[in-house]
């Protein structure tokens, strides 16, 4: 039998408390190497994961060329979006959703020339996100002069570059400044001709994947005597049937309540409006997909918003819900009585 399997327990033991226990020794040090350099285990066998780095899309471009619309159609998308973030920042917004455990994946940045003190620092910053191998690509918003003309004459608002010249100067600078950025571009959006439709489209084209962006959609019940919603993008008009109001027994209630529900979906009419409706509805929403809608309010109104509405309203998002589509119930005037 060998020396070391002969040697007492208690010695071997007190050796190596010994061993790693001298005083200055750096212990971290002495974790990670050994003599023959090989890197060993710091005390667990389990391996920690390396930290999942988000991917990271940089939107820059011409002022007025569509930055703030390709920002929101990727914020739609489920991307995490920051505007006009300082270029020297972007590594530490990359390092910070790297921390978050997966649950900001994917990170868009909007760069331009209201942050141009901090323009110099781009290409640094693209260096350092090159090195960590961070994934990234950069989205261009290029548009012709004469777009670009029309549409600061719009809005009357002047070129954040011209100082005091015209609107042209200040583009032609910004082109100069954005030259180099836009040689490097992954990909150029000309929005000369393109309307916001047509430009989330592209938007959708190049980021959605294969799978169809959402659309979601808020039920909200009201009642008409406190005024229509004014978020509301449809509009149902429940008042065509009886209202509970007048049915003694049922007047504390509310649509929630399984008796009210069913007084008002056995009068003539209800469920054939629900089910027509709800088939309008799917034509609708595949209509507002392809023109780059992510949200839709439907508003159900009656009288005061506490029978009729309520009911329909949560008989309609379990019907949206069943189609596929992100639904949430809110009753705005439930209770107001």
């Amino acid at each position: 039998m060998s020396e070391h399997h002969t040697q007492p327990t208690g010695e071997r033991d007190q050796q190596a408390q010994e061993t790693h226990n001298e005083p200055g020794e750096d212990l971290t040090q002495q974790d990670a190497l050994q003599d023959d350099g090989a890197q060993v285990s710091t005390g667990s066998d389990t391996a920690v994961p390396e930290p999942a780095i988000p991917e990271l899309v940089i939107i820059s471009g011409m002022s007025g060329a569509g930055r703030s619309t390709a920002a929101k159609c990727l914020e739609d998308l489920g991307w995490f979006v920051v505007d006009n973030l300082p270029p020297a920042l972007i590594p530490t917004m990359v390092e910070l959703g790297a921390r978050s455990q997966g649950n900001v994946a994917r990170i868009a940045v909007v760069v331009d020339v209201r942050g141009r003190r901090f323009f110099d620092n781009l290409r640094d910053s693209l260096s350092d996100l090159d090195t960590r191998g961070v994934t990234r690509r950069i989205v261009f918003l290029e548009s012709s002069d004469d777009a670009l003309v029309r549409r600061f004459e719009s809005v009357r608002r002047p070129h954040p570059l011209q100082g005091d010249g015209r609107i042209v100067d200040g583009i032609a600078a910004e082109r100069e400044l954005l030259r180099e950025l836009r040689g490097d571009a992954d990909l150029v959006i000309d929005t000369s001709s393109l309307n916001v439709h047509e430009l989330r489209a592209k938007m959708d084209a190049q980021f959605a994947g294969e799978e169809e962006p959402e659309l979601r959609a808020t039920v909200m019940s009201f009642g008409f005597k406190y005024g229509l919603p004014v978020d509301a993008d449809l509009v149902v008009d429940m008042r065509f049937l009886p209202n509970p109001h007048w049915v003694p027994e049922l007047r504390p209630f509310t649509g929630l309540n399984e008796e009210v529900a069913a007084f008002v979906f056995n009068q003539p009419g209800a469920k054939e409006f629900l089910d027509q409706y709800a088939e309008l509805l799917q034509l609708i929403a595949a209509g507002y997909r392809r023109e780059g809608k992510r949200y839709v309010t439907i508003a159900v109104g009656c009288t005061g918003g506490k029978h009729r509405s309520v009911a329909t309203s949560e008989k309609l998002a379990a019907r949206l819900a069943s189609q596929g589509v992100e639904t949430v119930v809110v009753h705005r005037d439930m209770g107001r009585e």
